[in-house]
């Protein structure tokens, strides 16, 4: 099992510069969780110079304490994304330090249990302000330098539950599924600058705030039966979709959502039982 979070950076990979990504400016929200902070350590592996963006600074620190960089190539800032002066801020420091943004992972994201017939108007509000708002906000300060310096690629995570409802989960679906909107929205303004806007959605995967759900080994072995791939998936397998996006390799690719499953959504009409139509036994005995 590939472990959530790699503490150790493979510098070969920085003479081999496919992605094109060696250099730019490169700017993760929510950077100090499972998924932004893998994302953070791809983007340093490829060479870029990375901004890790947190609220939760005292995990940020940690997360860059293990990983023992030097500040030329890395940096950890504080920031709010439903404050539209803690975002500006940080902007204003990037650009200061190292020059306009080349690339932004709007990854920053919250999650609250609520009945949408019972959820509390405040709460639905300040899910919405993370989760979306928080993505627009960050979209127009660092969209800004990046039409400034004539070209730019943001990718923003969503989720599965972006296209397919999630109940009892408050405003989620309702949130990531306004992220696949606004980057759509996006892509076709800012377009003609030479910015382009996708979005990555995962499915289920394994990051430490999860992690407690699959220390049940029988719920584990029926979320693994349920995709075909045979296991789930980890922030390694959302960060590698990520760089690509941001890449060059990516160029002629805007409006889009990768959806990083595994197969599990192309699988879910096979989960209806159809007598005559099931999956046959193929293993012969002698």
């Amino acid at each position: 099992m590939k472990a959530p979070i790699a503490s150790n950076l493979d510098h070969s990979n920085f003479t081999h510069d496919w992605l094109g990504l060696a250099g730019r400016v490169c700017v993760v929200t929510g950077a100090a969780g499972g998924i932004g902070a893998e994302i953070s350590r791809q983007f340093l592996n490829a060479g870029a110079r990375v901004v890790m963006l947190d609220l939760d600074t005292s995990r940020l620190n940690h997360t860059l304490q293990k990983w023992n960089l030097p500040g030329s190539q890395v940096q950890g800032l504080p920031c709010d994304v439903t404050q539209q002066s803690s975002v500006e801020t940080a902007a204003d420091r990037v650009q200061a330090s190292w020059g306009p943004c080349e690339v932004l992972v709007n990854n920053a994201a919250a999650l609250y249990a609520d009945a949408v017939m019972d959820i509390d108007l405040t709460k639905w509000n300040k899910l919405l302000s993370v989760n979306l708002s928080g993505y627009l906000l960050c979209a127009q300060m660092f969209g800004r330098q990046m039409r400034t310096n004539g070209r730019g690629a943001m990718v923003h995570v969503a989720s599965i539950s972006a296209s397919v409802p999630q109940p009892y989960s408050g405003a989620y679906s309702v949130s990531k599924a306004g992220v696949k909107m606004l980057s759509q929205l996006l892509s076709v303004e800012l377009g003609e600058q030479n910015i382009r806007s996708n979005v990555v959605s995962p499915a289920m995967i394994r990051t430490p705030m999860s992690e407690g759900i699959y220390h049940n080994p029988v719920v584990l072995r029926q979320r693994e039966a349920m995709v075909p791939a045979g296991r789930i998936s980890t922030p390694s397998d959302i960060a590698e979709t990520v760089l690509f996006l941001a890449s060059d390799r990516a160029s002629y690719i805007s409006g889009q959502e990768i959806l990083v499953d595994g197969g599990l959504t192309q699988s879910w009409l096979g989960m209806i039982p159809r007598p005559g139509f099931e999956k046959q036994d193929t293993t012969t005995t002698v």
